[in-house]
């Protein structure tokens, strides 16, 4: 049977602070209030002292103090029930008083002495699976503030106990954390291949509601995938089939991209961009994420065709042709594209390396490298 992980700490007050710093005016106020009811709602002394040093807001002395009253009382009774476990009980209540601390610390914001006590934990702590779970509230610490060092390394902790024995449901959840974090390092290819791993085993809502998980693994998917393995394992999935109705413009943007239907995805890539632009994990990735894919739509359509015309591509994207001109000139320019654009007749020309072309060009380059090395011990026989 799957433990259920506390969402320890909160990663929806992640969110809600990473839209304060960067997100839209517009939802600003309300990421705000969230944040201060949270806050408020488990006495966050810590972070709150750093949410308001951080945004420059004035921090309000009395609420601060009761907040810390609150906290000294809690960490005192934390305390006091570790101190009568290593005096009256086992080794298993001893680590549950420990990681009862450490995960106060974590839900109130104390980054560095949460850490610490989880460490302490950790070497108190017997079960492989309870030491695994240990470094997993290690890394959702560093999806919390942002510390890819802190989750990368807590990564590769997690990689090596579990291969001393780790069990079904902890391989899988650490295939979840590890593409989260490889999301927020933009290696969307390593984190397909994780994500659709565990598609249909998924167990980690301590980090994400099921349709974002949907979500980011779509999204990676679509970028990353051929057509054959698109279809196949997004398109025809079940898993994603039940829940892509509840996600804002994924159904059209995926199926769109498959049918090639490229008018209706670009529209639905615009509607795509504007929700990354306020996604923790994609916001940096955006203009990126949002180039690549018309890269590769622009391949998928060129890639059946010798030449096109100007008109005709800019028709299927229900763009100008001048916008359709002046986006393809740059990715051809850049060598993203195998193409040529004839201004004259307003004509798009592929020109793919085929097979033997590209054999012929490595033939050509190691006869010059031959011959260069022939030279040398040329001019060394003759000295």
């Amino acid at each position: 049977m799957n433990e259920v992980i506390p969402k320890i700490p909160n990663l929806d007050l992640a969110h809600y602070h990473f839209i304060l710093g960067a997100g839209p005016t517009e939802l600003q106020a309300e990421a705000k209030n969230k944040l201060f009811e949270a806050i408020k709602a488990d006495n966050m002394a810590p972070y709150y002292k750093l949410f308001c040093e951080e945004f420059g807001f004035p921090i309000d002395n009395g609420l601060l103090s009761q907040m810390q009253t609150a906290n000294e009382e809690e960490l005192k009774r934390l305390d006091e029930k570790l101190e009568d476990a290593e005096k009256n009980l086992g080794e298993t209540d001893i680590s549950d008083a420990l990681i009862a601390k450490a995960q106060y610390l974590a839900k109130i914001g104390d980054k560095e002495k949460a850490l610490s006590a989880y460490r302490v934990a950790f070497e108190k702590t017997g079960p492989l699976g309870h030491r695994i779970d240990l470094v997993f509230a290690k890394i959702r610490i560093g999806f919390f503030f942002r510390d890819n060092e802190l989750i990368s390394r807590n990564i590769e902790k997690a990689k090596t106990l579990i291969e001393e024995g780790g069990d079904w449901d902890r391989r899988n959840r650490l295939k979840v954390y590890e593409g989260i974090y490889r999301i927020s390092i933009r290696d969307f290819k390593g984190a397909v291949n994780l994500f659709l791993d565990t598609l249909a085993t998924f167990t980690s809502t301590e980090l994400m509601e099921y349709k974002d998980f949907v979500k980011y693994t779509v999204l990676t998917a679509a970028l990353t995938l051929n057509r054959p393995d698109f279809k196949a394992k997004v398109i025809n999935a079940p898993e994603i089939l039940e829940v892509l109705h509840e996600i804002p413009n994924l159904s059209d943007f995926a199926n769109s991209l498959y049918n090639c239907h490229y008018s209706q995805f670009f529209q639905s890539l615009a509607a795509i961009e504007q929700t990354i632009k306020v996604d923790r994990l994609l916001n940096a990735h955006y203009r990126y994420y949002v180039r690549e894919m018309r890269i590769a739509v622009y391949a998928q359509l060129l890639e059946s065709y010798r030449s096109l015309s100007i008109e005709s591509m800019a028709n299927s994207f229900g763009v100008t042709e001048e916008w359709i001109d002046s986006d393809l000139s740059k990715y051809i320019a850049a060598g993203r594209l195998n193409a040529v654009i004839d201004k004259v007749g307003g004509i798009v020309e592929t020109n793919r390396p085929d097979a033997k072309n590209a054999q012929y060009q490595s033939t050509i380059k190691q006869g010059d490298l031959l011959l260069n090395r022939i030279q040398k011990l040329s001019r060394v026989i003759n000295v």
